[in-house]
């Protein structure tokens, strides 16, 4: 949770890259929804339910009742976002996306129609969140693992050519820049930006770690962990390859490393077919370029 809203700073990481008429569908999400979002959906459904009507399926997942208490706590992760140290933590101004609207019926069973912009401030639709500690706010991360007695060779770079990720990827990523200051961080972020294929009707999931020379990755308490991506199925659709980004911050993960004046980054991309077999063959996804970016 630290890394995924404390640690993503700007509006395009935190709620994924703009999408206006014309585009590609799904040019990346961000991080409130790949984690807590997408794997809240699927810890709650059951792949193994014979009719699919779970809440790891888009089309079904509604049907749940804890779909509306797990959206309104969506929500809420967003109010706090805002509220976070950080002066790129702002909604998005675009007027595309401010005057879009939705149709909806009141509780007099009236058509009305909203806005975005009518639901940015929750007060001004008379409604708001208990003031409550936030148990993921400060963050401590454990050091990365100690090495097992064989450790991996440092990785090379990731090449041109796609590679499934049926087993662990790690490769050295180039680091555009680095010893930049504390102004320049808080403008900009270093962010690890994975281009991405997948099949829309399958489960994707996989973990993302920097700079640990050993498959011993602990998890998302270490200081080597700096993201997820989470995909739901669409079984109820035609089947489709659809190409996405994934975009992770990189700066508080390389301070808690001391690895700010490095060249590279080894990135190690650990999918969840490697520790749960069951929830796929390995086949669903493939990473088509891995690059670090300054940007929002």
């Amino acid at each position: 949770m630290h890394r995924q809203v404390v640690a993503t700073k700007t509006a395009p990481l935190f709620f994924g890259l703009p999408y206006c008429a014309g585009d590609k569908p799904e040019p990346g999400a961000g991080s409130v929804e790949q984690t807590p979002h997408n794997i809240v959906h699927d810890w709650t459904g059951d792949r193994n339910q014979i009719d699919g009507e779970i809440m790891g399926e888009l089309y079904s997942a509604a049907r749940d009742p804890i779909f509306f208490a797990h959206h309104s706590n969506i929500d809420r992760l967003w109010t706090i976002w805002k509220t976070l140290p950080g002066k790129n933590r702002k909604d998005f101004t675009d007027p595309d996306y401010l005057n879009e609207s939705f149709l909806f019926y009141d509780e007099n069973a009236e058509l009305v129609k909203v806005k975005v912009s009518d639901c940015l401030d929750p007060t001004k639709v008379k409604y708001g969140y208990q003031d409550v500690e936030i148990p993921w706010g400060p963050f401590n991360p454990k050091p990365p693992l100690p090495k097992k007695e064989a450790p991996l060779m440092k990785a090379g770079e990731f090449g041109s050519e796609p590679r499934l990720l049926s087993s662990i990827i790690r490769a050295t990523v180039k680091r555009p820049t680095k010893s930049r200051s504390k102004e320049e961080k808080e403008n900009e972020e270093e962010i690890l930006v994975l281009a991405i294929e997948l099949n829309t009707d399958k489960f994707v999931k996989f973990d993302v770690y920097i700079n640990t020379e050993d498959e011993n990755f602990g998890g998302p308490a270490y200081s080597n962990f700096v993201g997820s991506f989470v995909r739901l199925p669409h079984t109820h659709a035609k089947p489709m390859k659809l190409k996405t980004l994934l975009r992770l911050p990189l700066g508080e993960a390389l301070e808690d490393l001391e690895a700010e004046e490095d060249d590279d980054v080894e990135v190690i991309l650990v999918p969840e077919v490697i520790l749960v077999p069951k929830v796929g063959t390995g086949e669903e996804i493939t990473i088509e370029g891995i690059k670090i970016e300054i940007g929002l």
